[in-house]
């Protein structure tokens, strides 16, 4: 079967890309990225991520990729904000609220389109945010009190969160707000809108690409919105299951550069 020429190529980064909370991307991807783009085709990230975290992690390449970020609630490219999708404030003071009661074992980040605000006082999440994830930041004592939008809330604990994030925290916001794991270690929420499938259709739609002519690669549940979005998609070895039923095919995990290795093969070995 006639594969249909490739125009864009979006991937995840933590599990797919590199493992969780990684600040480098190797070299190597760097350079597919470098030849895509000669080819005039487009790389795109679709991160959890917020925007200035994935343009330190991609700076050598920075100026021409597409930015998913936050889920799909910010999407930006060559500087400008092309989508912004805010919280409700209620739903942010709620939520809120209900994160700060969790217990000292947590932490949470409130991402905006201008950066993320950290209510902490624990020096070794400030430096993981900062140092590891290189996120644009401030600290806060109380988010509330700035009456700034909010565009995704991420709770956070060290090793792993999911069983707070399925048993709990999901199932009692899912009906308001879009609620997922981020990885093993983060419970992320947005607006109920706010999907990286629906911020991929939107970029397609702008730049006048199918899904036919997009490649996709991911490996968690908040990946599965590209799976269904892209003709081309692939799921790492690593994936979770509903990612992998999702995905026509599979590749190498993280481990092993298998993002990489699919586009060598694909793109750059013709």
């Amino acid at each position: 079967m006639r594969m249909c020429k490739i125009k864009l190529v979006v991937s995840d980064i933590d599990g797919t890309l590199v493992k969780d909370s990684s600040p480098e991307i190797y070299p190597e991807m760097i350079e597919a990225i470098r030849a895509l783009q000669k080819k005039g085709i487009r790389f795109g990230i679709a991160s959890g991520r917020q925007y200035a975290s994935i343009r330190n992690m991609f700076a050598e390449v920075a100026d021409d990729i597409i930015y998913i970020c936050e889920n799909g609630a910010h999407v930006v490219y060559k500087g400008e904000n092309l989508h912004i999708k805010e919280m409700d404030k209620n739903d942010t003071r709620e939520l809120l609220q209900e994160l700060r009661a969790c217990g000292p074992e947590y932490d949470y980040v409130i991402s905006t389109a201008d950066g993320c605000y950290l209510e902490t006082k624990k020096p070794e999440f400030e430096a993981f945010i900062r140092d590891f994830y290189r996120n644009k930041y401030a600290l806060t004592k109380d988010f509330l009190e700035l009456d700034i939008p909010s565009i995704k809330i991420a709770i956070y604990q060290k090793g792993t969160i999911r069983e707070l994030g399925e048993t709990v925290l999901i199932p009692r916001w899912e009906k308001r707000l879009k609620a997922c794991m981020a990885g093993e270690e983060w419970v992320d929420f947005m607006h109920s809108d706010v999907d990286k499938g629906e911020a991929l259709r939107f970029v397609q739609e702008h730049f006048g690409i199918t899904a036919e002519e997009t490649m996709v690669f991911g490996d968690n549940s908040n990946d599965v919105g590209l799976m269904e979005a892209a003709g081309e998609s692939y799921a790492v070895e690593n994936a979770r299951e509903e990612v992998k039923e999702k995905a026509k095919y599979s590749c190498p995990p993280y481990q092993e550069k298998g993002v990489y290795q699919v586009l060598k093969k694909r793109f750059l070995e013709e």
